[in-house]
């Protein structure tokens, strides 16, 4: 897989910029279940309380408080707050906000106080003047327990404590201050909410819009932030699938690039289905498996790691149950790696041989209908269908078992925070809504461990897939052009010659060719016989440079073919495969594949020496007329014609004919050899036939058997000097047809 990292350089801006969003998307993701609590413990149980320091007090209510702050806190109180009554000038100002103003003086708090420094101190007072207050109000028999001590009823406490010394104050009070040191500054902050809404309603303020408005306030935050999320998400994925398809489309470009520039040997090496397979379904796996880490594995960690930290925020004593919740998704997700992992791997092999026998049969068609052999063919289908469907089912059971799997894990956890949550409630040590920001922590956690799990199960597959890509792109061709290439002389054209050449196939435990040697001149036909597997074909391919010698020389124009570029050998060449193929387009861009540039009237007079230009005619287009997927809507007549006469449009100094008139009719062989004699006199023309009826006129003759030339010369040379030429052609004609 690292192999192909190198197709993400020109992606890493993106890259960068992606993670930034998606850094932004998990911090807002993060910060949700924070507000929720918010809502929860402020705006609902605190009615809209957010600390323990009112903004107003009435002057009686600030004594009480300030009789339970030492000398230094009850500086610090004074200090944060301004006495407004009816000689401040401000009066009228606040008399609207404070209705009580009319009766009493009222503190208000400055806008510039230490909140976070006064809560603590406001807090602590506050509960210890509520605790005092609520025992007044559940005095029995006439006396107020408070202490352990009891009290008259008639007794007003408030004024017993002003009394006495602060020392003797703090120790009174020591009790109920050990108390409320345990508590967490959320909890002292709940317990003094309910004694600053009773002053709020005192002071005139009405406690539902306090509560409305910080839940309003908090709810617009929200909103605001699911907002930024959702926008996030759109861009993380609007920029992950476009790395994701550059990535592909480079990889499918450089594989073609590759495979274009393979020699026979390479395309022996892999198959066509194979090739077809990864430059598709291969790539597409890398492309999905890059689009979802760049989607997932960044935002998994931030959320993995941020929902920890957060969570224990929230309560140190249940990280626990985090560690409980991690370990049985890990050992869910290490269950499903251990049984699916292989499968994933059998997958791809299935894929291509699915393709393979699809392949064959498509191409191969109506073979198989001559042979009545659909049925066998049908078994052959089902057999690599059935493998690839079961194991496709097997391990889409397997991940279908992890879903609700995880589900049973998912809410077991919940139900175990619930416990453990309701528990600290009770015990005062953890508010509501922390309980509640905590489960989705949790949640949080356990989706980004189980979305990195996919990430393990996805990467094995895709990494089969792109070792295979990397096998293509690691492949490096036999046949390359030489690093100081050499000009072609262009005093010499057209001239052809092998000078002890032998040739043996990868693996092959013999050679095909063995020390041939011949010329091939301008203005003559050099024609190549022999019977089936004497090497023809692949003699010609050296000329061609599809393979290169095993030993000796090929020389055109008194140059070796390996010490020019491929393309400048090619481009003096004009060849006609021993298989006729037509590209999707029409005639006449079949014609002008080999130039281009080429002139209808040069189109035209290629058509007329190939004894195609009738037949194009007579259909209502012309050289316009389509031509399907491989010359599919052509007879094999009309489609070796037109490749020959593509062959022809090209103008070169060479004609490669490599059984290219198998398809044609006597007449027509003999019209188009006579006219390819009278057009091309200048040019070496080179004919792989077997009909001896076809090379009878040619001005030189090579017979191959075995790799070996055994016999050179004309016609009538050879059926006096050769026997393997004269037992191939008395086998397909009588001798007054040879004479």
């Amino acid at each position: 897989m690292y192999k192909l990292t190198r197709y993400l350089k020109p992606f890493i801006g993106l890259i960068l910029i992606t993670i930034v969003f998606l850094f932004g998307q998990a911090m807002a993701d993060l910060a949700l279940p924070d507000y929720m609590s918010k809502i929860v413990n402020i705006g609902i149980q605190n009615g809209g309380i957010e600390s323990a320091v009112p903004e107003a007090l009435r002057a009686d209510q600030m004594q009480k408080i300030l009789l339970f702050t030492g000398e230094n806190d009850r500086e610090e109180v004074l200090n944060s707050y301004v006495l407004i009554d009816r000689t401040s000038t401000d009066y009228q100002k606040y008399l609207k906000k404070y209705p009580v103003l009319e009766k009493e003086s009222v503190f208000v708090l400055k806008e510039n106080a230490e909140i976070e420094k006064l809560n603590d101190i406001m807090g602590k007072a506050i509960i210890a003047v509520s605790q005092i207050e609520k025992a007044k109000k559940e005095a029995k028999d006439g006396y107020i327990e408070f202490n352990g001590q009891k009290i008259p009823e008639d007794v007003d406490l408030f004024e017993l404590f002003a009394l006495m010394p602060d020392e003797v104050r703090i120790e009174m009070s020591r009790e109920m201050k050990d108390k409320l040191a345990a508590m967490e500054e959320s909890t002292i902050v709940q317990y003094a909410a309910n004694s600053i809404k009773d002053e709020y309603a005192a002071l005139g303020i009405e406690a539902n819009k306090v509560q409305n408005r910080y839940i309003v306030k908090i709810g617009v935050k929200m909103l605001l932030i699911s907002l930024f999320s959702a926008l996030c998400v759109v861009l993380v994925g609007y920029f992950a699938a476009r790395i994701g398809a550059g990535l592909a489309r480079n990889l499918r470009r450089d594989v073609f690039v590759k495979v274009e520039n393979f020699s026979n040997a390479e395309m022996d090496k892999f198959s066509t289905s194979s090739l077809i397979t990864r430059t598709t379904n291969d790539i597409n796996h890398v492309q999905m498996l890059v689009m979802m880490m760049i989607r997932m594995v960044f935002y998994s960690i931030v959320m993995a790691i941020g929902g920890i930290i957060k969570a224990v925020s929230k309560s140190q004593s249940m990280t626990w149950v985090i560690a409980v919740a991690v370990i049985a998704v890990m050992g869910l997700i290490l269950v499903v790696l251990v049984v699916a992992l292989p499968k994933f791997k059998l997958i791809q092999k299935l894929v291509d041989k699915l393709n393979l026998v699809t392949r064959e049969n498509l191409s191969g068609m109506m073979v198989i209908r001559a042979f009545n052999t659909q049925k066998f063919e049908e078994n052959r289908f089902d057999k690599a269908n059935q493998e690839l469907t079961k194991t496709n089912l097997f391990v889409n059971r397997v991940m279908a078992v992890l879903f609700p799997s995880m589900s049973l894990v998912m809410n077991g956890i919940t139900l175990l925070i619930i416990w453990v949550g309701a528990n600290q409630i009770a015990d005062s040590n953890m508010q509501v809504g922390d309980m509640m920001a905590f489960m989705q922590y949790a949640m949080q956690i356990m989706f980004s461990f189980l979305m990195l799990s996919f990430m393990f199960i996805m990467v094995p597959r895709a990494s089969v897939a792109a070792q295979r890509i990397a096998e293509v792109l690691d492949t490096e061709p036999q046949i390359i052009d030489p690093k100081e290439p050499k000009s072609f002389n262009s005093a010499e054209k057209g001239v052809v010659e092998f000078r002890n050449v032998s040739f043996r196939y990868n693996d092959a435990e013999e050679d095909m060719l063995k020390n041939i040697s011949f010329k091939a001149l301008p203005g003559q036909t050099t024609a190549i016989i022999g019977s089936t597997g004497s090497g023809k074909t692949t003699l010609v391919n050296l000329i061609m440079r599809f393979y290169d010698v095993t030993e000796g020389q090929v020389l055109v124009n008194g140059i070796d073919v390996r010490e020019v570029t491929q393309h400048d050998l090619r481009d003096r060449i004009g060849y006609v495969p021993q298989k006729s193929l037509l590209f999707s387009g029409t005639i006449e861009s079949n014609m002008k594949y080999a130039n281009e540039n080429a002139s209808e009237e040069d189109i035209n007079m290629a058509l007329e020496i190939a004894q195609a230009l009738g037949f194009v005619n007579e259909k209502p287009d012309g050289i316009k007329s389509d031509i399907s997927q491989g010359g599919g809507n052509v007879s094999g007549g009309q489609k070796q014609r037109l490749s020959i006469a593509r062959a022809l449009v090209k103008k070169p100094d060479i004609y490669i004919f490599d059984d290219s008139f198998s398809a044609l009719d006597f007449k027509t062989d003999s019209a188009l050899r006579k006219a390819l004699k009278e057009r091309l006199q200048s040019a070496t023309v080179i004919i792989v036939a077997q009909r001896i009826s076809t090379i009878m006129n040619a001005e030189q003759i090579i017979v191959l058997d075995e790799g070996r030339i055994v016999g050179r010369g004309t016609h009538k040379e050879l059926m006096e000097s050769c026997p393997t030429y004269q037992e191939i052609a008395l086998s397909q004609l009588s001798k007054e047809e040879l004479a």
